[in-house]
């Protein structure tokens, strides 16, 4: 059986395990140049952050243990919460050690909640890949048992034409013979032979 091939590109291999650090990346240049712009100690803006980051991290807590929770929808909300927050305190900040630490931190957790969805999913493709390698084996091995059977079949029916044609032939040229009786045979209870003159058209 032939099996399809597919090579995946190398950027779609390593894009999933890239996006959080490019993810968290984003929020510190992006919050680094709003603080470059007149965020950097103004109260308005930490507020507002702040008041953003405490609602997306409250959705987040609603999604999460309401009656329909969806953990989609609550891992997007404390995505968000903590991004709202890093970039909060690297555009309020003046120095870069404080939203670079907060940069690491943020990082870090990020692979820490990828790789546990990373791990289900690599869970879930193998067992797919077993069930469908099971099925495959199965269906290859009723394949080659119908094969034989078929082969099998066919090779009784060839060996009794090739019987049968020898048997007429031996009842033909035994009729021929000089002193054959045919009652003889119907006493031993063999069928009984056509009558004189069939075998010739």
């Amino acid at each position: 059986m032939n099996e399809q091939i597919i090579a995946r590109n190398w950027l779609a291999l390593i894009a999933p395990k890239a996006a959080p650090a490019l993810a968290t990346s984003t929020v510190l240049i992006l919050a680094r140049m709003w603080n470059a712009n007149g965020a950097e100690h103004s109260i308005g803006n930490a507020v507002l952050m702040t008041v953003l980051s405490l609602a997306a991290g409250t959705a987040g807590v609603c999604a999460s243990i309401g009656r329909a929770g969806d953990p989609v929808i609550a891992g997007t909300a404390f995505a968000a919460s903590g991004g709202l927050a890093l970039a909060g305190v690297a555009g309020y900040a003046d120095g870069t050690s404080l939203p670079l630490l907060l940069w690491v931190l943020t990082t870090a957790v990020a692979y820490g909640l990828a790789a546990r969805y990373w791990r289900d999913d690599r869970r879930t493709r193998v067992a797919y890949e077993r069930h469908v390698s099971d099925r495959r084996e199965e269906r290859d091995h009723i394949e080659r048992v119908e094969t034989i059977r078929g082969t099998t079949q066919i090779e009784v029916a060839r060996t009794g034409a090739v019987y049968a044609e020898q048997l007429a032939q031996a009842l033909v040229t035994r009729a021929t013979l000089p002193g054959f009786d045919p009652r003889a045979l119907e006493t031993a209870g063999l069928p009984g032979l056509p009558a004189a003159g069939t075998f010739q058209e």
